[in-house]
C-alpha cells in the first residue's frame, strides 16, 4: 500500500494543530473508509481552508488518482458536515453541485467535490494531528497505575482541552471493554479543582449531570476524571482505586 503524507498547520486563537493528510491506496465504500481512518488514524479528511484543500490535491496528484472520498457527508436536507463531527465552514464544490439527488457523500475529482453514492469504491484520504494519536488500552487499572502505564508505554494519560479532542475520544472510545474510561483528570481535594495531568487548566468541560461538582470532597477516595463508553460519552468522577481501561495519548504517525 502506497502512502503519501502532507501537512498543513490549523491555528486558533489558543492552538495550532499540525494535521498531516494520508492517501490510502484501497478502495472501499465511505463508511468502509471512515472506518478504516478512525482505526488507523484520525478520521476521513477535513478541509478547513484552501490552504488544506490545496495539501489535499498535491497529496491525490502525486498518486495519480481522479477520484478519492473525503470526510463530508450529507446530514439533513442540503446540510453537509465532516465526519470528525465539524462543520463544513469551507466549501470547494464542482460545477452545479452537489446535485440534491440522493448522493449523501462527498469525493474529490480533480480538485473540486462532487456528491456521489455513499456505496462506490474509492480510494480515499485519511488525516490526522501529528503528536496526538489515541489509543485505548484494554487493561483494567487503577487511574495511578493507569497514568504509569501511559508514561512508561506511550506519552501520558489524554488530556482532553478542546471539543476537537473530545470527538477524538468518542471515536476511540467505544472500542472499550469497561462502561468508563480513565482521563487525565484529577480532583485536588486541598485545593478543591480538577485538573489534567499534563498541565493544561480544566477549561473546556464536558461533564455528565451531577458530577465534576465541588462536593468531591466529600467522599474518603481521591477522585479521577473518566470518560462513558456509551451514551453520551460524558465525564464522570470515580474513585481512582476503581479499575477500568484507559486512553493513552501516543506519539503522531
Amino acid at each position: 500500500m502506497s502512502q503519501s503524507l502532507s501537512f498543513t498547520a490549523l491555528c486558533s486563537v489558543s492552538e495550532c494543530v499540525q494535521r498531516q493528510y494520508h492517501f490510502i491506496n484501497e478502495r472501499k465504500t465511505w463508511t468502509e473508509a471512515q472506518r478504516y481512518c478512525r482505526e488507523k488514524y484520525t478520521d476521513l479528511a477535513t478541509v478547513d481552508n484552501m490552504n488544506d484543500m490545496n495539501e489535499l490535491k498535491k497529496s491525490v496528484n502525486d498518486e495519480g488518482v481522479e477520484d478519492v472520498w473525503i470526510g463530508l457527508q450529507k446530514t439533513g436536507r442540503d446540510e453537509w458536515q465532516w465526519s470528525s463531527g465539524e462543520a463544513a465552514l469551507y466549501l470547494n464544490w464542482g460545477d452545479k453541485q452537489p446535485n440534491r439527488g440522493e448522493e449523501e457523500c462527498a469525493m474529490m475529482t480533480h480538485g473540486q467535490w462532487h456528491d456521489v453514492g455513499c456505496s462506490r469504491c474509492l480510494n480515499f484520504i485519511c488525516n490526522s494531528s501529528n503528536n496526538n494519536k489515541l489509543i485505548v488500552i484494554r487493561e483494567n487499572l487503577t487511574w495511578s497505575e493507569a497514568l504509569r502505564y501511559c508514561r512508561q508505554n506511550h506519552v501520558d494519560l489524554v488530556s482532553v482541552h478542546s471539543e476537537e479532542i473530545q470527538r477524538r475520544v468518542r471515536n476511540v472510545v467505544k472500542r472499550a471493554s469497561t462502561a468508563a474510561v480513565w482521563l487525565g483528570l484529577r480532583h485536588s481535594y486541598i485545593l478543591d479543582v480538577w485538573f489534567w495531568v499534563n498541565g493544561e487548566t480544566v477549561c473546556y468541560q464536558n461533564w455528565a449531570p451531577g458530577n465534576g461538582a465541588s462536593e468531591e470532597d466529600c467522599e474518603d477516595a481521591v477522585r479521577s476524571g473518566a470518560v462513558q463508553s456509551g451514551g453520551d460519552q460524558r465525564w464522570i468522577s470515580r474513585p481512582e482505586h476503581d479499575k477500568l481501561n484507559f486512553i493513552c495519548r501516543n506519539y503522531g504517525e
